[in-house]
């Protein structure tokens, strides 16, 4: 009778808010308006730090790897949410979902690290200025994101590797995407080796860099603290701060998520915590991070003036050559 119950799934339903026809409309909405915004923001950021090189040093490095990640990261659940809201009945394959759990998940072990990583480049700069183009050299930091994106690849397949290849009926997912904690709850075989992993990479991935990072900055703000400047230790807490609001949003709402006792369903809630931290942070990334630096903003001024300076300068040329292609048509004219 057990064999009886358990059904190959080759597709599955996503919930969604199709429940809640009213509140999916302003979810469309919101959402359309917050990837656009991060698709535009996070794509200039990274456009202007690879070009730019006064923006070439370890801090923008580090930049433009989490704008480029934040592009990835949204673009993976983002459109087909987008998408799903005027479908009746949106569904997806099996071997899509299962991809774009593994890949959100992935992306998503990425972010954590490398947000640890920019904190520990900011305690250097901040705490030991001396020092800081000896430790945080060139190689260094390739080296460093480069570790940073292959221990993640190798923290999301041993989860991905363990996961139940059986699915109980009805093959409904009660979320916006193939999120892997909805998913887990269709197995219809043991989830506890399952539910053991994901706590394990849960500490590993969230707790243990969230208490990183929590650390480097109490080590940053006693070292504010002692700047004899009014304006500047004003103006290194308001950085700090923002920075903290961000990095406390991504991390608490996963957290959440992941190291805690699950439940047998996936609430209101959780789709809730899920937006924030797959879809709100990547959005105010480039705006805490980048678009409130001076550098930066000096880069987009430097951008956007030699853009038009090209502009103006094209259409001069044209204009030159349009009338000397007509003083040229009136000399052959009289002779």
């Amino acid at each position: 009778m057990g064999k009886l119950n358990k059904t190959i799934v080759t597709e599955f339903i996503l919930v969604g808010l199709s429940h809640h026809p009213q509140a999916q409309v302003a979810f469309f909405a919101i959402l359309l308006v917050i990837y656009l915004l991060t698709l535009l923001g996070n794509s200039v950021i990274t456009v202007v730090i690879w070009t730019d090189s006064k923006l070439h040093n370890p801090m923008y490095f580090f930049l433009s790897n989490l704008s480029f990640l934040d592009i990835c990261y949204t673009s993976t659940s983002a459109p087909q949410a987008l998408v799903n809201c005027f479908i009746k009945r949106p569904t997806i394959s099996f071997i899509n979902c299962f991809s774009q759990m593994c890949i959100s998940l992935y992306l998503g072990v990425t972010e954590c690290f490398l947000l640890a990583v920019m904190a520990y480049d900011r305690f250097v700069a901040i705490c030991n200025p001396l020092h800081y183009p000896l430790i945080m050299n060139g190689r260094v930091c390739i080296q460093l994101a480069v570790g940073v994106w292959a221990s993640s690849f190798f923290l999301t397949v041993i989860p991905a590797l363990t996961m139940p290849a059986e699915f109980c009926g009805p093959n409904v997912i009660n979320h916006f995407t193939c999120e892997v904690q909805a998913v887990l709850k269709l197995a219809c075989s043991d989830t506890h080796l399952n539910g053991i992993m994901m706590f394990a990479s849960g500490v590993l991935t969230l707790l243990i860099p969230f208490a990183f990072i929590m650390v480097t900055y109490i080590r940053i703000g006693m070292a504010v603290l002692r700047i004899r400047s009014a304006q500047g230790r004003s103006k290194a807490i308001s950085t700090c701060s923002s920075h903290l609001t961000v990095v406390s949003i991504f991390y608490g709402t996963a957290m959440v998520m992941y190291v805690r006792p699950q439940t047998k369903s996936v609430s209101e809630q959780d789709k809730l915590f899920s937006v924030f931290y797959g879809v709100v942070t990547p959005m105010l990334n480039p705006l805490i991070y980048s678009l409130r630096n001076k550098d930066v903003k000096g880069a987009l001024k430097r951008h956007f003036k030699i853009t038009s300076c090209s502009r103006v300068s094209e259409r001069e040329n044209k204009i030159s050559e349009k009338s000397g292609n007509t003083k040229h048509s009136d000399s052959h004219r009289k002779q």
